[in-house]
């Protein structure tokens, strides 16, 4: 299983409207992308960002058709010119030794098959963790 996990901080000048919104699409990606196992949305407590999520994905292919999935680009384009700071890791008990890499390879052609996804990353104030281009 593959846990991934993300912590986001929002842009003070969000409307309380453009939140809901926001949240919400990522709440339907749970039983909306057939890869999901599970997803939890919420506030992110004990940290320094306001919300994260975890998707719980089987393995390397379904984390690579649940970063690929139409909706999860969605979300992307709506969320991420609404964020200022955004963090990810990812946990996962598979045994392959290439599996990091392997991650960092699914975002990487991510990030150079959907150009737009990645000029939205590049704006973001701070990004960091495996989804981050420069993890690869």
């Amino acid at each position: 299983m593959i846990y991934h996990c993300t912590r986001f901080s929002l842009k003070p000048e969000v409307t309380p409207e453009d939140k809901a919104a926001a949240l919400a699409k990522m709440g339907e990606h749970g039983t909306a992308i057939p890869a999901i196992v599970t997803r939890v949305v919420g506030p992110d407590f004990g940290g320094d960002y306001e919300y994260g999520a975890v998707t719980v994905v089987a393995d390397i292919e379904g984390y690579a058709e649940y970063m690929n999935h139409p909706l999860h680009l969605e979300m992307d384009r709506i969320g991420l010119p609404l964020v200022d700071r955004f963090m990810s890791f990812d946990i996962t008990d598979d045994p392959d030794p290439e599996i990091g890499a392997k991650i960092a390879d699914v975002h990487r052609r991510r990030f150079e098959n959907v150009p737009d996804i990645a000029e939205l990353v590049a704006g973001l104030r701070e990004y960091t963790g495996s989804a981050a281009p420069a993890a690869g």
